[in-house]
């Protein structure tokens, strides 16, 4: 195989949920498709590379030039409450359920002691200060069902525990147990938010 191919498939297998097989199939697609699908999809990469970065508030993908995203700027928003997530796609997979109106905190990943991911790896500093600046009354923790998604909630509650005032939930039943909100469906997603139980 020719190695530069060999690298591009190797780059697309590192992809989360795509193996060696699949990354194949799509270099394959990308480099006999005669209609610059190739060459667009490099440009949108690179600017994209460019542009994006992380909200410095909550963390969620937006434009370089802006100072917050979208959802932090809206102040229908600003109800008081704040949902703690994982990464970005807990973010999009809730915005299209359509069942959270408040703000977003995303921690940028969860503790692992064997993937050696400490509190200083994920986005948890900051929280205490938008608890207080922007009036926080009700955290929502909105984590995989897993014993790396409960320890990162109970520490954030450790972390925040203080804070006077602040009221902890997580979502109720039909999150299954290791379930990850991108693979449930709208309707369950709404029961696990409208039975949220206070921690």
């Amino acid at each position: 195989m020719n190695t530069k191919i060999e690298k591009l498939i190797k780059q697309f297998a590192r992809l989360p949920r795509v193996g060696s097989r699949a990354a194949g199939r799509i270099v394959i697609s990308l480099l006999q498709d005669k209609t610059g699908r190739a060459a667009a999809l490099a440009a949108a990469l690179t600017d994209a590379i460019d542009n994006i970065a992380p909200c410095p508030v909550c963390g969620v993908l937006t434009t370089r030039d802006t100072d917050r995203c979208e959802y932090c700027c809206d102040t229908a928003r600003a109800n008081g409450q704040l949902c703690v997530v994982r990464d970005l796609g807990d973010v999009w997979t809730l915005e299209k359920s359509g069942v959270f109106h408040g703000r977003y905190h995303i921690l940028g990943g969860q503790l692992s002691g064997a993937a050696g991911v400490t509190p200083d790896d994920l986005n948890i500093s900051s929280l205490a200060g938008r608890v207080v600046n922007e009036q926080i009354k009700e955290i929502i923790f909105a984590l995989p069902n897993t014993v790396e998604g409960k320890t990162t909630q109970h520490y954030v509650m450790s972390v925040l525990g203080g804070e006077s005032g602040v009221q902890f939930s997580e979502l109720a039943s039909g999150v299954p147990l290791g379930g990850d909100l991108d693979y449930l469906d709208d309707g369950t997603l709404t029961l696990a938010f409208g039975g949220r139980k206070t921690l």
